[in-house]
């Protein structure tokens, strides 16, 4: 499953409030915070493996009718808060959709085989010293 850049901006629906936070008397009358809602499940930007990697890597994200939720109020002026909602969806559905690269085991090189192999001959010949000798033994 490949996956391309893609900006879901087009399917998003912006929703604003009041925010708090910096701005004296702008903030009790401008609506600054910007929450943006994305429909996965209408979504003509994703696939159908990729809609569910989606739901199963965003689950905490996503309310029960399938909306995927971000919202900043780090800005003073709308616009500002509207491009990093937007940035900020975007990073997510990149990293949810981002595969990881497979792990290739490494192999053990011989000369480290040979080497354990001789600390555990010494370290028997060691515990073979500690024993009591017996007339029968030798």
């Amino acid at each position: 499953m490949l996956f391309c850049s893609m900006d879901v901006s087009a399917e998003i629906v912006f929703q604003t409030a009041r925010s708090g936070g910096k701005g004296g008397q702008n903030v009790n009358k401008v609506e600054t915070m910007v929450e943006a809602r994305w429909k996965i499940a209408d979504s003509k930007l994703v696939t159908g493996d990729q809609m569910q990697l989606l739901f199963k890597k965003l689950k905490t994200r996503i309310t029960a009718e399938g909306l995927l939720l971000v919202k900043s109020q780090s800005h003073r002026t709308q616009l500002g808060n509207k491009e990093q909602v937007i940035k900020k969806m975007n990073a997510l559905v990149e990293a949810a959709l981002k595969q990881p690269k497979k792990r290739k085991p490494s192999k053990i090189p011989k000369a480290v085989i040979e080497k354990r192999i001789e600390g555990k001959k010494q370290k028997s010949g060691i515990k073979e010293g500690r024993k009591k000798m017996r007339p029968g033994d030798f």
